[in-house]
């Protein structure tokens, strides 16, 4: 209780001095209004730890009190002639049951704040590894092939996809059949075959076939290190002319021509099996296809405002679509007979995607700065909120440790549990991280370089190596 009233009581001071700092600073070089608001942010967090100092103080004061009672009873209990063991196992619970309760009551007064101010060790536990940088304009989505070779693909307003050697980070085949901006890139699940969405009101499917580098020297593994080591430059946007995407083979027709929507198709996955393909789309309706005829099989209404994401399950055939509604639906196309669905109901701004988990959990998030984790067995409140300072784009979730990827407009990205604990923030400063926006995210749990990527309006696509373990560990 001392040490943690003298932390406190440290942090305020500090606190003050900066404060005061700030105020004296005549040749600040930031604008007034940043420095009023910074001012006042200070002053915010100073006073919540005065609020915490009160607070441990009349704590103090509850020990002493409950100290001299305890004591108070010891003398009783001596005065009945009870034996030192009684004594010593009554004082004992009777402490037990004190120290108990000041953790809980100190540790819930006290979470909220220190979490905001933890030291946390992410640069070490999440490192920057590869930086893809080729498009012309943002990206809005990434993801990893499925089969060998295993490559990365993004999807980009520059109304282009590109293929990626995720070692070398050179690009390896760019798609140009779209001529709208490509929202998502999905691989098939078999075959050297990728979905491309897009705002020309089409998906297509094209197949691919790349030759993977040779790798590097040892001495560019160099990239892989700390905050500090990483150079990059310090424009918005990285330099789209620094690489040779336009040297790379151009595949410009589809094989297949998904047709139908009368609005900007804004995502598009393919059903287990690969067979089948569902869009999604901002004429408020999902279709369903078949990928070898190019024959609409369904087309899934509902939902009352544009769509914004769909994700299918990776065994079962099932479909998840998010709209600007503030719904996301469970489509079920498990029975021939029957396609089911339901709705859920549990944010208060457009979702940005859901996305389905191992067993029967999915995974929503949403421009009301939420993520809520849902069991399909109880669609009436999530099992897990986790509430954030930021609008969130198309999530992703680490199957095999459970761990869901957070990117968010403010160019932040966080890792999170599914129970809704915080294990990491990706290192992000004026050298390295993303610029803009971050607009989505992508695991590959068992490639040895990069197991994370993300990528943003920046017009860059990033690796991450996350140390799985060690983040668990720190949990």
């Amino acid at each position: 209780s001392d040490l943690a009233a003298a932390e406190l009581q440290e942090v305020s001071s500090l606190l003050c001095l900066e404060h005061s700092g700030c105020e004296d600073c005549e040749d600040s070089k930031l604008p007034s209004s940043v420095r009023s608001t910074l001012l006042e942010l200070f002053g915010q967090i100073e006073r919540e730890f005065e609020n915490l100092y009160i607070e441990n103080l009349e704590l103090r004061r509850e020990v002493e009190t409950l100290n001299e009672r305890l004591a108070a009873e010891g003398q009783a209990i001596d005065g009945a002639e009870l034996s030192k063991g009684q004594l010593k196992t009554k004082a004992s619970h009777s402490t037990s049951q004190l120290s108990q309760k000041l953790k809980t009551t100190y540790k819930a007064s006290t979470s909220k704040i220190v979490s905001s101010f933890k030291t946390t060790t992410s640069r070490a536990v999440c490192q920057l590894v590869k930086e893809y940088i080729g498009h012309r304009d943002g990206i809005w989505d990434v993801s990893v092939a499925r089969t060998q070779p295993v490559v990365l693909g993004t999807a980009s307003a520059d109304h282009t996809a590109l293929l990626w050697s995720i070692e070398t980070g050179r690009s390896l085949a760019k798609y140009t059949g779209h001529v709208g901006s490509v929202n998502s890139i999905k691989f098939h699940p078999s075959e050297q075959l990728a979905l491309t969405a897009s705002g020309d009101q089409t998906a297509h499917v094209w197949r691919y076939a790349v030759q993977l580098p040779a790798p590097q020297p040892a001495a560019d593994s160099s990239q892989l290190c700390g905050e500090d080591e990483v150079e990059c430059s310090d424009k918005d946007e990285p330099d789209a002319d620094a690489d040779a995407s336009s040297d790379c083979p151009t595949i410009r027709a589809p094989l297949t021509s998904l047709k139908s929507h009368q609005g900007v198709v804004i995502a598009a996955d393919w059903l287990v099996g690969g067979k089948q393909a569902v869009t999604a789309s901002w004429d408020r309706t999902a279709n369903l296809y078949d990928v070898e005829t190019s024959e609409l099989v369904h087309s899934l209404t509902g939902h009352d405002q544009e769509l914004t994401h769909c994700c299918t399950h990776p065994t079962q055939r099932l479909v998840v679509t998010s709209s600007r509604d503030t719904t996301f639906r469970l489509w079920d196309f498990r029975d021939p007979s029957i396609h089911s669905v339901n709705v859920f109901q549990g944010h208060t701004d457009t979702v940005t995607s859901a996305v389905f988990t191992v067993g029967d959990n999915v995974v929503s998030g949403s421009d009301d700065r939420t993520v809520k984790v849902w069991d399909l067995k109880n669609m009436r409140s999530p099992i897990a909120t986790i509430r954030t300072d930021s609008a969130i784009n198309r999530i992703n979730v680490c199957v095999g440790q459970k761990i869901i990827a957070l990117p968010h407009d403010n160019r932040q990205v966080r890792l999170f549990d599914m129970s809704g604990v915080r294990l990491a923030r990706l290192p992000r400063s004026s050298r390295q991280g993303h610029r803009r926006m971050v607009c989505g995210s992508a695991w590959s749990e068992d490639h040895p370089v990069c197991n994370l990527f993300t990528c943003g309006f920046d017009r860059q696509a990033i690796g991450w190596n996350i140390n799985i373990p060690a983040l668990l560990q720190e949990k």
